[in-house]
């Protein structure tokens, strides 16, 4: 999860030099920081470094990255006048420089780990879009939905089809499995989920499914909507820290995989503290196959990079 970033001392020296927006769009260099934290830990799959916004600008919907403050869009999406201006795109154009840093990643890796390609769900990039950047809640979102449902529904269509053909381009690139990140997706009820989000992350996570790669459908807050997001589709599921990972597997089945689900700001814990926390996510998956041990969000920035060690060592040496 967010295995690049600020938490390693080569990535920040990077970032001296660069803006965001820049290592995600120069295919060398997003390859080097996806290959950052593959030198240096004993990881079992690479992510490509990108984000999950890289498609909004060429929608129409520029954005820049505020310091201190995250993506701040000038010109959030309101009105049904908004949605029709937007521009459906072809993503092997217009995003071409992620799917070559896959390429470029691919060769780097030499077959030692897999790589996973991603994108944001539908809800989550059509969220940031209404409300011009982070929000607390969603109430621009939610008031397109309730009273312009018609005009929310082909936002999410328009959406759906730029990110389905987005995570196609990827695998033929080389990914070899896919994650759709719904960080926000627990602002909603089960209900508005159902209504209002379910179709269309279904529709993008089918297309993901059909190009024969494993697909992780993965969000946070989402101890009421577990079936539902089983439901929307998916290999695995993610799993975050705010529910038992041996319960939400429960609820889900085991027709599906899990994800998770250890709480990021435990790797700021004393290592005592912290490998006793994993060693719970570990014996609640009890062995079962189709556990992909990981954290419940990103890697925060603070965190200490030995941190990481004592999961890794911790995961490595459990024995179900």
């Amino acid at each position: 999860m967010r295995q690049a970033g600020r938490y390693m001392e080569v990535y920040r020296k990077l970032r001296e030099k660069h803006t965001l927006l820049e290592l995600c769009r120069d295919p060398e260099l997003a390859c080097e920081v996806t290959m950052q934290p593959i030198r240096r830990f004993d990881l079992d799959a690479a992510i490509i470094f990108s984000d999950i916004l890289l498609p909004l600008e060429p929608l129409g919907v520029p954005f820049e990255f505020a310091k201190g403050e995250g993506p701040v869009i000038a010109r959030p999406l309101r009105t049904k006048e908004d949605v029709d201006r937007l521009r459906a795109f072809d993503p092997r154009e217009e995003l071409g420089y992620v799917h070559e840093a896959i390429r470029l990643t691919v060769r780097a890796l030499e077959g030692r780990v897999p790589l996973i390609g991603f994108c944001g769900a539908p809800f989550t990039l059509a969220s940031y879009m209404i409300e011009g950047g982070s929000s607390r809640n969603y109430l621009h979102a939610k008031r397109m939905m309730y009273h312009q449902p018609e005009t929310w529904n082909k936002l999410m269509e328009t959406v759906s089809g730029v990110l389905a053909a987005h995570l196609e381009a990827q695998v033929e690139a080389g990914a070899e499995a896919l994650q759709v990140f719904d960080s926000w997706v627990g602002a909603l009820s089960p209900e508005d989920y159902r209504e209002f989000v379910l179709p269309h992350s279904r529709a993008v996570l089918a297309r993901a499914r059909a190009t024969g790669v494993p697909v992780i459908h993965f969000g946070t807050g989402t101890a009421g909507t577990l079936e539902l997001l089983k439901e929307a589709g998916g290999d695995v599921i993610g799993v975050d820290w705010r529910i038992p990972l041996d319960e939400a597997w429960r609820r889900l089945g085991n027709d599906v995989g899990v994800q998770g689900n250890l709480d990021s700001v435990l790797l700021m814990a004393p290592a005592e503290l912290l490998r006793k926390r994993v060693l719970d996510v570990l014996q609640r998956a009890g062995g079962r196959p189709g556990h992909i041990f990981n954290l419940g969000h990103g890697i925060l920035p603070e965190t200490p990079p030995e941190s990481l060690d004592v999961v890794i060592e911790t995961v490595r040496a459990f024995k179900p």
